[in-house]
């Protein structure tokens, strides 16, 4: 495989999907890093065996079958389909950190040099996310550590965990209706307990959108507009409960989720997408009271 080629792969693939977490170490599979190189996975593996000394099982060892069934099911299609690890006598090999800055050091080549730097930035990636969401990982169950040792990879939490990190603020364009919609969607189904809604434009299309919020999670819209009381009885029959506030102390559109998060809403929920406005979260709590200050006289 040529540089340019080689260069191609680089870039079409994300580093990180390809550290896995075995024996309680980041790793990556003899395949991937092969691929990765440039090399056949059997030139890795001959490199590696010429230079036994050079790989202590800190920076190189071989999976057991049950790594290997275990890795197997959470792949899928993965590299130990595409190189054929189905029907092989031996299990494959992994890298740690310290071991692909050995094996680079032996291959010694322009593309080495630059699949080792991309590789060991994804290495520390993965390390400060990890450290980072720290507060996480020490909250999830012990069902969910099960699952996590059981599948021996991170990036379904990784991908979850990226996903609720990236939305603090966000703008939309206009005619992005669906858009906008399917986040303030997203945004009412976090309540566990109460939503609050300051909005001065409340129709059908508000009603809709709250109508998505889990079963025991109660209602308070405040709007200065005139909502029918059979319209409110309605919406209680299904999806209780609605209770509403008139008020004029508001100009601006807030959602409050449990009385600890706000989302400061640029246009009414029944236009949001019509035309650019932008959604942004508030944690702070000083802010927080302040407003459910306001929000209770």
């Amino acid at each position: 495989m040529n540089n340019v080629e080689n260069r191609e792969i680089i870039e079409q693939v994300d580093i990180k999907s390809l550290i896995y977490e075995v024996r309680g170490q980041q790793v990556m599979l003899d395949s991937d890093v092969a691929k990765l190189y440039g090399y056949e996975t059997k030139y890795i593996k001959r490199t590696v065996k010429r230079n036994i000394g050079r790989f202590p099982e800190r920076f190189c060892f071989q999976i057991n079958e049950i790594e290997y069934k275990n890795l197997r099911c959470q792949f899928g299609t993965s590299s130990l389909e595409t190189n054929n690890y189905g029907g092989i006598r031996y299990m494959p090999y992994v890298f740690t950190e310290p071991g692909i800055a050995m094996l680079s050091g032996l291959l010694n080549n322009e593309t080495a040099i630059e699949v080792s730097v991309n590789i060991m930035d994804a290495f520390v990636a993965m390390r400060k996310f990890i450290m980072n969401n720290a507060h996480v990982f020490e909250r999830l169950t012990n069902v969910e550590y099960k699952l996590l040792e059981h599948d021996n990879k991170f990036d379904i939490l990784f991908n979850e965990l990226q996903k609720d990190n990236a939305f603090k603020q966000k703008i939309f364009y206009n005619e992005q209706v669906y858009d906008a919609h399917s986040l303030l969607i997203d945004i009412v189904k976090e309540a566990k307990k109460e939503i609050i809604v300051i909005d001065n434009y409340v129709d059908k299309t508000t009603l809709d959108i709250l109508s998505n919020k889990n079963s025991s999670v109660e209602v308070l819209i405040i709007t200065s507009s005139n909502i029918a009381s059979s319209t409110i009885t309605k919406f209680n029959q299904q999806y209780p409960k609605l209770r509403i506030k008139y008020s004029n102390l508001f100009h601006d559109r807030f959602i409050i989720i449990d009385n600890e998060l706000i989302y400061h809403v640029g246009a009414s929920l029944k236009d949001a997408g019509n035309k650019c406005f932008s959604i942004n979260k508030i944690s702070d709590k000083v802010l927080i009271d302040g407003l459910l200050n306001i929000v209770n006289k």
